[in-house]
């Protein structure tokens, strides 16, 4: 069966919205707002967004009530994800943070073998064994010279066991009922917003809000370009591909942060590290081909 057009621009958009969505590494390491607090008004911005955006074109919410307590939960779960991922980004810096939190890759698989049926070709087993490979060499070198690099780590694991479990939940919002992509988003981010207030009150009591212009203006880009533009290419994605390709293809994102990283913030990367993003490269290429369909 051959893919619809919409199925085959679903991998390119998905690579934009990653590699845009990475970039907001760099707001969170340069705005002095708690991590749990600029999650919470990154949410609150794209809610507001997203609001306007449904009603100026005339997207209706979901009728399902299962549907829109789904869109919800995947908004709980991005809002952690995004919390725990600015913890990693303090912790071990933008790149390998997002590294880290694109391991959801593995989630993702596992998620879909368990539950979805879906069977993993030689070619996909093959990507997954040089993730691991990639992952090491370009994480290892850390732990040598960073002391919070312990945190970082197990933050940035578990912010991609969080943005796997959303991405489900999205994909189980569009089987309960086929949602329109801005009316889902602002349920995800209206669900997200909710859950980080007793968090972003508790953790981050001191630093709650931006407190220059420039800062204001950033937390803003954040919410509107990363949140709305960004996530909302890969939401649009998520539900054309299959959950191991979304996994695979993610990693285009810790990739562009790493580059960023070093072009950028001039961190050091030795070459140990660069053979591990070249080994991530290859591994999102071979898990994005399709086996050849036998003749009939």
């Amino acid at each position: 069966m051959q893919n619809t057009p919409a199925q085959n621009h679903a991998a390119p958009l998905l690579i934009i919205g990653c590699i845009i969505f990475g970039l907001g590494s760099l707001i969170v390491k340069f705005v002095d707002v708690g991590s749990y607090a600029i999650a919470f008004w990154r949410l609150a911005i794209s809610a507001v967004v997203f609001w306007l955006l449904a009603r100026f074109f005339g997207q209706k919410l979901p009728k399902n009530r299962k549907a829109v307590m789904f869109a919800l939960l995947s908004g709980v779960f991005l809002a952690f994800d995004l919390a725990l991922w600015h913890e990693s980004i303090h912790s071990v810096g933008p790149g390998i943070s997002t590294l880290l939190n694109s391991l959801q890759i593995f989630f993702l698989s596992a998620i879909g073998f368990c539950f979805y049926q879906e069977r993993l070709s030689p070619l996909q087993i093959l990507s997954l064994l040089l993730a691991v490979g990639g992952v090491a060499l370009i994480a290892s070198p850390e732990f040598g010279h960073n002391s919070h690099a312990a945190w970082g780590f197990a933050s940035g694991i578990l912010s991609g066991a969080m943005l796997a479990l959303s991405m489900v939940y999205i994909r189980k919002t569009h089987q309960v009922e086929q949602t329109a992509l801005f009316p889902l988003m602002m349920l995800v981010s209206v669900g997200g917003m909710l859950s980080l207030i007793a968090p972003a009150l508790l953790f981050d009591s001191g630093a709650l809000y931006p407190t220059t212009w420039r800062d204001i203006g950033l937390v803003l880009i954040y919410g509107a370009v990363m949140q709305c533009f960004a996530w909302g290419l890969i939401a649009y994605a998520i539900p054309l591909l299959s959950l191991s390709l979304t996994g695979l293809l993610l990693l285009s994102e810790p990739v562009a942060a790493l580059l960023i990283d070093y072009f950028w913030l001039d961190k050091p990367i030795n070459p140990l590290q660069w053979s591990g993003a070249a080994l991530t490269l290859l591994e999102i290429y071979l898990g994005s081909l399709k086996p050849k369909q036998k003749a009939v």
